[in-house]
């Protein structure tokens, strides 16, 4: 009898705490998000409206998600127009724009921002090294919340003032296992680990752009990845991530790994650079590394050393490149399948369902920033003889295209797309491009299903048009 009166009260509890969860809403009902986070109980969701934040937020041991209105659609408008900007702080010691610290664990979520302007944390390494600044976009101790779907970028954590060195310009995650998904590590600055720092840590990374990280110099670098040490039972998994022109003075420009192990497995690793542009360096430890595309080669079964071919700047990969289908062939890897065109990877995947390298490939994959383009000629002297226009694919589309259009010489380009009835509803390029071949992503999920003419112009002058059909 004793045992099913404890069993009704913890239904009971279990009833009224799922019961009391709320949406506190930032800034309708909250001004801040940390005194939003403050109100909280575990199983609240923080839901912040677009807008620019200049906070310093602490999760503060919550088990909540704090999300931008990007979770209600996918729509990645909502990541870029949601900002939490931490280079005002209250104490300049505490310049992070994010921190997690209180034993927060896999059902605490920070999804959908744009994160920036931190400049790190003064904090005692509990190993005994000495003080840092650390973690100028994220800080992760002792915890292991999931990180998703953000563009965590421009945070620059420089400053050595009363510390030993600085590391972990875009995430700095200490014993833990945090699950990092689907976000832009970019354009982020450190001593050591521009990009992601991981300190007696495991982990899941994975479906990750980890791009344009620089400044690193101390401790062998590591600009895309630092790593030393680990947890006990904790493997460091790093999967399906694009990981490339990451720059540093010394030791590694891309992966570092000291004393750990890891499993690497599916990316892009390239463009990396360094004094001896080393893509993957290890010193001490182990790592297993299978179906990669690593610059100037690694040894492991399915790795290829062949330049990637993107087809633009947020690098989705071209239909040529040679990392389409090339992952591992388990079906645990297999991109996501198009519906509508059964055995074929759904965009931004390309080919069939099996794994394609980097970000886009594999069953997580997303697409978080709006397509720009970039020279896919930019590898070789492949220069076009003419100016040509071509017809969009596939066609019917939906929602993704790609439109292709060669060059001859320097111009100004602007590819714009109109409704039936001639009225301009996306330019999709509007800049001065040097000759060469370029391709570009066009989205129509905000667009009615019909019929829409794209036309490419030289120099303010209508060179050629076609027609495209969006069916939704």
């Amino acid at each position: 009898m004793m045992k099913k009166i404890t069993l009704t009260i913890f239904l009971l509890l279990c009833v009224t705490t799922f019961a009391s969860a709320s949406m506190r809403v930032v800034p309708t009902s909250y001004a801040s998000i940390q005194s939003a986070i403050n109100s909280c109980i575990n199983g609240d969701t923080v839901l912040v409206m677009p807008g620019t934040y200049y906070e310093n937020i602490n999760f503060r041991g919550k088990k909540i998600v704090v999300t931008s209105m990007f979770y209600q659609n996918n729509a990645v408008s909502y990541i870029s127009s949601t900002i939490i900007n931490g280079s005002t702080p209250v104490y300049p010691d505490t310049g992070s724009c994010v921190v997690f610290h209180t034993g927060e664990d896999s059902t605490t979520v920070l999804q959908g921002f744009t994160i920036t302007g931190g400049t790190g944390t003064k904090w005692l390494d509990i190993h005994g090294a000495g003080v840092y600044r650390e973690g100028g976009g994220v800080l992760i101790e002792l915890c292991s919340p999931v990180v998703k779907n953000n563009i965590i970028i421009n945070n620059f954590v420089m400053n050595t003032t009363g510390v030993t060195s600085t590391g972990g310009g875009g995430l700095r995650i200490g014993d833990s296992k945090a699950i990092v998904l689907n976000n832009i590590v970019m354009n982020n600055t450190g001593h050591y680990g521009a990009g992601i720092v991981l300190n007696y840590s495991g982990g899941t990374f994975r479906n990750n752009i980890i791009c344009f990280n620089s400044q690193s110099d101390s401790y062998n670098a590591g600009s895309a990845f630092w790593s030393y040490g680990s947890l006990t039972d904790a493997t460091k998994v790093i999967e399906n991530n694009t990981i490339i022109h990451n720059s540093a003075a010394a030791g590694t420009g891309g992966v570092l790994c000291q004393q750990t192990n890891f499993v690497i497995r599916n990316n892009i690793i390239w463009g990396n650079t360094s004094p001896g542009n080393t893509q993957i360096l290890l010193s001490g430890g182990s790592v297993a590394v299978t179906y990669n595309d690593v610059q100037n080669g690694y040894t492991g079964a399915g790795n290829i050393s062949a330049y990637p071919i993107f087809a633009d700047t947020n690098y989705i990969l071209a239909n040529t490149s040679p990392c389409i289908d090339a992952g591992d062939s388990s079906t645990v890897y297999n991109d996501l399948e198009d519906s509508g065109n059964p055995g074929y990877g759904k965009f931004p995947a390309k080919g069939t369902i099996r794994n394609d390298m980097g970000a886009y490939g594999g069953p997580g994959s997303l697409l978080l920033s709006n397509s720009t383009v970039i020279n896919v000629n930019n590898n070789n002297n492949n220069i076009p003889e003419s100016f040509r226009l071509d017809q969009n694919f596939p066609n019917p589309f939906n929602p993704n295209t790609i439109i292709r259009f060669n060059i001859k010489n320097s111009r100004f380009i602007s590819l714009k797309v109109y409704d039936i009835l001639g009225k301009e509803v996306q330019t999709l390029v509007n800049d001065r491009k040097d000759a060469g071949t370029y391709e570009v992503n066009f989205n129509g999920n905000n667009l009615s299903s019909g019929v829409y003419i794209y036309a490419l112009y030289l120099d303010g002058i209508r060179f050629d048009s076609k027609r495209l059909l969006l069916v939704k």
